[in-house]
């Protein structure tokens, strides 16, 4: 698929375009679409255009959450890219482990500090790298996300209908998640709920964040205590729902923030951490349970905690309990 308006040095300029969507494309919401094809494009533009009606599904106004359908035909205005792109494929990188696959689906376990998709300040992620490693591969597509800094597994769909079916058992939460964290602080409940609704903005600088706010949108996280230390303790949180940063913040917002976190985390914290041996985030999406969308059968999948997260629960010594 051909770049949407992008254009390099000395190329004339960019111009409407005019897309026919075919069945690879089918089902995909247009945000995500014009995201995936307008490489090199900011994120904020895209949806600047998206809301101002600049861009036209079959000749009419489309809201972002517009799901696309085979033989629509998407005319997106002319865009500049601030930056020429990186000629040439995503580089093939170190494989990445692959804890399950068949026919339908892949579970890979993503290493810390490697974003899932490329945007953002960042040319190529784990999905530019396994398309580059799979050039026979149909289709691959991102079910759902976790952040960069976080490790752990991570879905990608091979089929179209397969990934419309994770994404609506994502939406009705009948994906069972399961991650590790360290927080500063001693937790004493061995099972919490956490309900605090959660709103996301933009900074003036125009970063990301998240914030509980009763402006937000309903969130559900399952807290059990695994071990605790004089001054952290380790978590299981299990998510009900999937909202962006939404452990980081749920626990944050408890006072127990999550120890590397370098957006809501105790920054001072965090330097004397990295100066014992902790240099990344401690989040792991370790756990995931689901019934295959396509037999069925029930699938339990579970990777280990990083070296360096081994690593540093051990420095800690004995749990307390």
């Amino acid at each position: 698929m051909s770049i949407a308006g992008g254009y390099a040095a000395g190329a004339s300029a960019p111009a409407v375009r005019r897309e026919r969507i075919d069945e690879s494309a089918a089902g995909q919401r247009i945000d995500n679409y014009l995201l995936r094809i307008c490489k090199g494009v900011p994120k904020s533009h895209v949806y600047r255009i998206l809301r101002s009606g600049e861009v036209r599904v079959n000749g009419g106004r489309i809201g972002p959450t517009y799901r696309l359908n085979e033989g629509d035909e998407v005319r997106i205005p002319p865009l500049r890219i601030a930056q020429p792109e990186r000629s040439g494929p995503a580089p093939a990188g170190k494989p990445l482990p692959v804890v399950y696959e068949d026919e339908a689906l892949l579970v890979v376990d993503k290493p810390a500090g490697k974003a899932v998709h490329g945007g953002s300040g960042v040319s190529f992620g784990v999905i530019e790298q396994l398309r580059s490693q799979r050039p026979d591969a149909r289709m691959l597509e991102l079910a759902h996300r976790i952040d960069r800094e976080t490790s752990g597994l991570l879905i990608i769909a091979k089929k179209r209908a397969v990934l419309k079916d994770l994404h609506d058992m994502m939406r009705e939460g009948r994906i069972e998640k399961h991650y590790l964290t360290l927080v500063a602080g001693r937790w004493h409940n061995p099972l919490q709920h956490i309900k605090f609704p959660l709103y996301k903005y933009l900074t003036p600088e125009g970063e990301r964040r998240v914030r509980v706010s009763e402006e937000g949108k309903p969130s559900h996280s399952i807290v059990r205590l695994l071990n605790h230390w004089a001054d952290y303790s380790l978590l299981d949180v299990e998510l009900k729902t999937g909202r962006t940063h939404q452990i980081r913040v749920h626990l944050a917002h408890l006072g127990f923030p999550l120890c590397g976190d370098d957006k809501y985390g105790d920054f001072a914290l965090n330097k004397a951490l990295e100066a014992k041996g902790l240099k990344r985030m401690f989040l792991h999406a370790a756990r995931l349970a689901f019934a295959h969308p396509v037999s069925g059968q029930r699938i339990a999948l579970e990777t280990a905690l990083p070296e360096e997260l081994q690593s540093f629960i051990q420095a800690l010594g004995v749990p307390n309990g």
